[in-house]
């Protein structure tokens, strides 16, 4: 039996279209009904009328991976486990939660698939455990460096996948991969999937770095591959087109037939904004807006090599425009 931790989040959702249509036996960890529907709108989808059949061979199970009453139900006969659950956010005041759910919370999980003798873990970690080469290609060789300039979530990131690493040591067979933005069909009011809600109501301004995108379809080929091959203890960066932002707002921009944006955005006005904006999000406990931390990543300029995955496991990887197209189409709306 396979396990899904964040089943409902965007690789989750996929990744479940995905085992259910392979006829895979799979547990589905969730928190919240509303985004377990959210997932259900992603199998009617891909699925149509065959949705509520795809969709009902799925064991779902509320719980939280901080909670080990909840981890020790979630675990009986479990074989194999992609864990997927984490908390995205670049505001300052969500550091410590981003700490428990990110490094705590994959710590219960290796625990657990030690204790049930787990035949097999994979590990969705980020592009932001990693460091970066300024004057060239990344790839899986460039360690974790702390800075001034990290984030809170690199920072949990980097140490959950030190929990993977403490699993592994421990004779656990695991592999991590590594996605940079993941983009497709989804709620546009999630994470990464945000820019897209942005785009369709047009932007002025752009920041001067880049990054790269990936399918969300892309990454759940890599992890289906890597967890059914004969390979472990090892980690795969898993990075699409490299673009700059500007050329990304771009494509966006006309595929939402709105008018590119022409202004370039100064960094240190950037940061004066996400500093006044911070500082409110502090005083009312919310979170919109620029942070620091996000203005930091976008004057970054970053280009991934992914000839390691590509490689290994075959994957092509979709081009900028079939991923943004796609994303559109599958947009769901929430609830």
């Amino acid at each position: 039996m396979i396990l899904v931790t964040g089943a409902s989040g965007l690789v989750g959702s996929h990744l479940l279209c995905k085992l259910t249509q392979d006829e895979a036996i799979v547990r589905a960890l969730y928190r919240s009904e509303n985004r377990k529907q959210d997932t259900k709108k992603i199998f009617i989808f891909y699925f149509k009328e065959e949705a509520e059949y795809f969709f009902n061979k799925i064991e779902w199970i509320k719980g939280d991976i901080l909670s080990l009453t909840d981890l020790e139900l979630l675990f009986h006969n479990i074989t194999h486990v992609y864990h997927c659950a984490a908390l995205v956010s670049f505001h300052k005041i969500d550091f410590h939660r981003c700490m428990q759910v990110n490094r705590a919370g994959t710590a219960n999980i290796v625990n657990f698939c030690l204790k049930h003798k787990v035949e097999k873990l994979c590990y969705v970690s980020s592009t932001a455990a990693l460091s970066y080469n300024s004057n060239g290609l990344t790839d899986e060789s460039f360690k974790w460096i702390p800075g001034p300039e990290v984030s809170g979530y690199s920072i949990s990131k980097f140490a959950a996948e030190k929990e993977i690493w403490r699993g592994i040591e421990e004779g656990l067979k695991a592999v991590i991969i590594n996605p940079c933005v993941i983009l497709g069909p989804g709620n546009w009011k999630e994470s990464s999937l945000s820019i897209f809600k942005s785009a369709s109501k047009g932007i002025g301004f752009y920041p001067s770095g880049s990054n790269a995108i990936v399918d969300v379809r892309d990454v759940v080929y890599s992890m289906h591959y890597l967890m059914n091959a004969e390979i472990s203890s090892k980690k795969f960066l898993c990075t699409g087109p490299n673009i700059a932002f500007k050329e990304l707002l771009e494509a966006l921009a006309l595929l939402f037939n709105k008018k590119a944006p022409k202004i370039k955005s100064p960094r240190w006005l950037s940061l004066v904004v996400a500093s006044f904006s911070e500082l409110i999000n502090l005083i009312l406990r919310k979170r919109n807006g620029l942070t620091i931390e996000s203005v930091y990543s976008a004057y970054k300029n970053i280009t991934y090599d992914n000839r390691l995955i590509c490689e290994t496991t075959g994957v092509k990887f979709h081009t900028l425009t079939d991923t943004l197209e796609h994303a559109i189409k599958g947009k769901i709306e929430q609830n």
